[in-house]
């Protein structure tokens, strides 16, 4: 599991350091950094793998950037600036180190390696640094080869592959109702929520040998009240307008309000809150979901109940996955905050915030004393944060 993660240099986040667990909820003002750390974690993860390229960090869901816009740009009393960006992802038996440089005056199209550092313990399996003697190609990744001679079960190979497959999912309301292709496809749902349909036939047919995901798919109709059952189907098999450009298959939901016959709803008619409920489920208990991906804005189309229900069972459903599946997600839906189980360690709480010279401060939010006495009191965690009591809130 990635235990810590630094950052220093990257866009708005001068340095941090950020200690994860199983499900990270990090909530802040718009323009306060979020995307930022996400997309951070991105880099490394290209990085991880042995190139930074515009075309890797598309893949991760990165929005590529020109190095100007990449590197910290902070007034400095210093003469010079650092010329590089530095990540840094660590698990509780190994780490590894990277530094990455890219001209801004005449940049080339990858990123190239400055220094590089894999451990295991205090064992070395890759090291590289600007002066070595047999100049390695500074457009690859030396830890990504030396990983390859790597037994399954060494540590440093399970980190490796842990940052390697890291995403961000953006899921987008036309693409999960299928009438929009997926642009960044790849199993088991795309970064936008392509594939959802297929997706959500494979974990019902699950249901029978798995138990977490019968109590996913379970949890998912208490959630979705109107729905008797969902699964999909063929495009050709439901209802829908000649002008809906579909997908092969599609969602297909049955109302239980509706009269039989006239009961069967497309993800097309569907509303988006439904659709999302159930791509959360698919990040949380498909066994094809990265063992550690983010969700940029969890809190899409839901309203406040539903919010804070599905982000109750979400907890419930990543703490119960297998492989230590590791979800970082972004909200500004203070709703999602009080389905938290932070009573659970594995849990964690991040607030972030812009300090008076604009750089990106975050900051655990631990349950203490304090706040268990306001909790007594009536006081939420949303409501905690809107009165800006924990952080995270703008100004305004």
């Amino acid at each position: 599991m990635i235990t810590k993660i630094k950052i220093e240099s990257f866009k708005s986040i001068e340095k941090a350091e950020i200690e994860l667990g199983n499900l990270n909820v990090f909530i802040g003002a718009n323009g306060s950094g979020k995307s930022n750390l996400l997309e951070a974690i991105g880099v490394l993860s290209a990085a991880a793998d042995g190139k930074v390229t515009d075309q890797t960090l598309l893949q991760r869901g990165v929005r590529p950037g020109v190095p100007k816009l990449y590197k910290s740009a902070f007034p400095t009393t210093t003469k010079r600036q650092l010329s590089h960006i530095f990540f840094s992802g660590s698990s509780a038996e190994a780490h590894y180190d990277v530094s990455l440089n890219n001209p801004m005056t005449d940049p080339s199209p990858a990123w190239k390696f400055k220094t590089e550092l894999l451990e295991k313990g205090v064992t070395k399996v890759a090291s590289r640094g600007p002066n070595m003697a047999n100049k390695p190609n500074t457009e690859n990744g030396l830890a990504a080869l030396k990983v390859v001679d790597l037994k399954e079960d060494d540590q440093a190979l399970v980190l490796m592959k842990r940052l390697q497959n890291y995403v961000i999912y953006t899921p987008t309301t036309p693409v999960l109702r299928g009438v929009a292709p997926e642009t960044q496809p790849r199993q088991p749902v795309g970064l936008s929520g392509g594939r959802l349909p297929d997706a959500v036939h494979e974990l019902l047919v699950r249901r029978k040998d798995d138990d977490l995901a019968k109590k996913v798919c379970n949890n998912v109709l208490q959630l979705i009240s109107w729905a008797k059952s969902y699964g999909s189907a063929s495009a050709t098999n439901l209802l829908l307008s000649p002008a809906a450009s579909s997908s092969p298959r599609v969602i297909k939901f049955t109302d239980k309000y509706m009269k039989s016959g006239r009961n069967i709803l497309s993800g097309y008619d569907a509303s988006e809150g439904a659709l999302f409920v159930l791509f959360l489920a698919i990040i949380a208990a498909h066994p094809n979901s990265p063992s550690f991906c983010a969700v940029d804005n969890a809190d899409h189309g839901l309203n406040p109940g539903l919010a804070t229900a599905l982000i109750k069972y979400f907890s419930e459903w990543v703490l119960q996955s297998k492989g230590d599946r590791q979800i970082l997600i972004t909200s500004h839906n203070p709703a999602v905050l009080d389905g938290l189980l932070l009573q659970d360690q594995r849990v964690k709480l991040f607030t972030l915030d812009r300090d008076n010279r604009g750089k990106t401060i975050i900051n655990q939010v631990l349950i203490d004393n304090k706040m268990i006495d306001m909790a007594k009191k009536g006081w939420t965690l949303s409501r905690l944060w809107t009165n800006k009591l924990i952080g995270g809130m703008p100004n305004v």
